[in-house]
């Protein structure tokens, strides 16, 4: 850290929220029940850390850290699939999980300026576990979202450690929403977002679990089928106007339903389904992008089994409808729950977010 007098450095990994969520305020979507945190870390063995750097009147930014299990990723890699709705965004390591259908680090998702620190803190940290010491090639993975509308970005605040921080904080449990690790400065419909989740359990037992950085807008806002304005009472300021539209959102999704990575990337997708009923059009300037993986022991693809001719147990394609709801419904609730859990805040420039008011959804 810099100057402890100066910078507040908070490392949250299992703070619950703060206020209000969507289910508190007897609002639902879908018919399938919610996980017990009702977060992404549902899914047996996912864990989540935080950075949150706000410094001054011009830092407001951090990192958010998804490992899909707690042991070493690079020698027991998981399934995973991608899909890019509008690419207007960067997503680090993207395309070599397209290729081979696998995960093999920590998923970061930060400030579009510091994806640089992330990469590199994610392959420090990977050659350093116990039995990588002869890895010489790491498919580090970095997600972004825009938040120069509140922070100072080209400071390039973050710091290689900062994210190390952010993976070392990395805990199950309930997780903190709204102004934290990489939601920190982010926006939402001309309001202020951040970092949201939410989770699924299907009938027969799997659970689907999603986690955003929202940071996009869109001609209009729904919440639970609930139109909703998309900016505080009164004439937005032209930076506010211009920050409504374009914008960009990441989306982690998690479950332990033994998938390939054919069909999580088909799970991916429908993630967008859930972005697409807040009211986005996935404009021109947006970067859209999901990730999806599974964390199923027996389609982890180990060094013992990439040597070899193997098989792998796989959900049958008509068994995938009831994870596509799960996961449009946990990704539309994840973008409310991260607009609710947001708190005012003013940055650099003296431009100001305000926050959703509950009393908006409460009234209806």
């Amino acid at each position: 850290m810099r100057h402890a007098a100066a910078a507040l450095l908070l490392c949250a990994a299992i703070a619950g929220p703060a206020c209000a969520r969507l289910a508190d305020l007897g609002l639902a979507i879908g018919s399938l029940k919610q996980g017990q945190a009702n977060a992404i870390t549902d899914v047996p063995g996912v864990l989540v850390g935080q950075i949150t750097r706000i410094e001054g009147s011009r830092v407001r930014t951090g990192a958010t850290a998804i490992l899909p299990h707690g042991g070493n990723l690079f020698q027991d890699k998981v399934p995973a699939g991608v899909f890019v709705g509008n690419g207007f965004g960067k997503l680090a390591g993207s395309t070599q999980i397209v290729e081979l259908g696998e995960i093999e680090a920590p998923i970061l998702l930060t400030n579009t300026l510091n994806v640089a620190e992330a990469l590199a803190a994610s392959v420090e940290w990977t050659l350093e576990q116990p039995g990588n010491e002869t890895v010489r090639s790491v498919n580090a993975v970095v997600g972004e979202t825009n938040d120069g509308f509140l922070n100072d970005i080209r400071a390039r605040t973050l710091t290689t450690a900062d994210m190390r921080a952010a993976i070392l904080a990395a805990r199950g449990g309930a997780v903190a929403e709204g102004n934290v690790g990489a939601g920190t400065g982010t926006r939402l419909f001309g309001w202020k977002g951040g970092i949201g989740t939410s989770s699924r359990r299907l009938p027969g037992g799997e659970t689907v679990g999603v986690l955003v950085q929202g940071n996009f807008g869109g001609p209009s806002l729904r919440i639970a089928g609930r139109a909703l304005p998309t900016e505080p009472a009164g004439a937005p300021t032209a930076a506010l106007a211009e920050a409504v539209g374009d914008g960009s959102i990441m989306i982690v999704i998690a479950t332990d339903a033994a998938l390939s990575d054919r069909n999580l990337a088909r799970l991916a997708r429908r993630a967008m389904m859930g972005v697409a009923r807040t009211g986005s059009v996935m404009d021109n300037g947006s970067g859209d992008y999901a990730i999806a993986f599974s964390t199923h022991a027996a389609v982890r693809r180990s060094a013992a089994r990439r040597a070899a001719v193997t098989a792998y147990p796989e959900t049958g394609n008509e068994a995938m409808s009831g994870l596509f709801a799960a996961v449009a419904d946990a990704t539309e609730e994840a973008i409310a729950n991260a607009l609710l859990a947001a708190k005012p805040m003013q940055g650099q420039g003296g431009n100001r977010l305000e926050a959703l008011p509950e009393a908006l959804l409460q009234a209806r």
